[in-house]
């Protein structure tokens, strides 16, 4: 259940008085990480796959950095116990629906929920349905065609916003490192640079020894 934060303490309390006001209190932050030994040690595993060991740790490390799980309701802040993520599937058609990622420490558990979703999604058959009211959720999505280096998202202005967006691009090699290009779009009365800063630099520790966070 959602705790409720005593803002009148909070460190951050004048920063989220000043940005939740604001029309566009989103910022976003691009970068791009080596990925090469994540994806070496997943085609050595056989468990998984390269996008869902990426989406896997971003979800893990979101729920592990408290800002991620902070949700705007009205003038108050709830601290969300957990979070799962909505992720974007290309069907066959060029349409897209949406699968939803149950947050797990294990990651050959998360991926077989993962698969199994995604395969859900990619049929015509299944309904679009965006899960609007539902805040337990980073939003992700993935441009496999593109190695961006900026990203912007559509928003509904006339709705509070504060879910967390994560994009992940096409990976390119160079030498022997593979750049995922990395978005990470957050709002600005919940969350700075740095709690942002933190996120990109464990994803960075992370990528540099996955076995272990993997469990492989």
């Amino acid at each position: 259940m959602a705790t409720e934060l005593d803002t009148s303490t909070w460190a951050r309390r004048d920063a989220f008085e000043y940005f939740r006001g604001f029309d566009k209190p989103y910022f976003n932050v691009c970068t791009r990480l080596d990925a090469a030994r994540l994806k070496a040690v997943v085609a050595e595993s056989g468990v998984g796959s390269f996008s869902l060991a990426y989406h896997f740790i971003a979800l893990r490390l979101a729920n592990h950095f408290e800002p991620f799980r902070l949700r705007l309701d009205g003038a108050r802040v709830l601290v969300l116990p957990e979070i799962h993520g909505g992720a974007t599937v290309l069907r066959d058609d060029d349409s897209f629906g949406f699968a939803y990622l149950d947050h797990t420490p294990d990651y050959a558990a998360f991926c077989a929920q993962g698969a199994a979703a995604i395969a859900a999604a990619r049929s015509r058959s299944a309904a679009f349905e965006p899960r609007v009211g539902d805040d337990a959720l980073v939003h992700f999505t993935t441009l496999p065609w593109i190695h961006f280096s900026s990203f912007s998202h559509a928003r509904n202005w006339g709705r509070q916003d504060s879910i967390p967006k994560i994009s992940f691009g096409r990976a390119d090699a160079e030498g022997p490192r593979l750049w995922l290009p990395l978005s990470v779009e957050v709002h600005h009365a919940l969350m700075d640079g740095l709690a942002v800063g933190r996120y990109i630099q464990a994803f960075e520790a992370v990528l540099r020894e996955p076995k272990g966070w993997l469990g492989l």
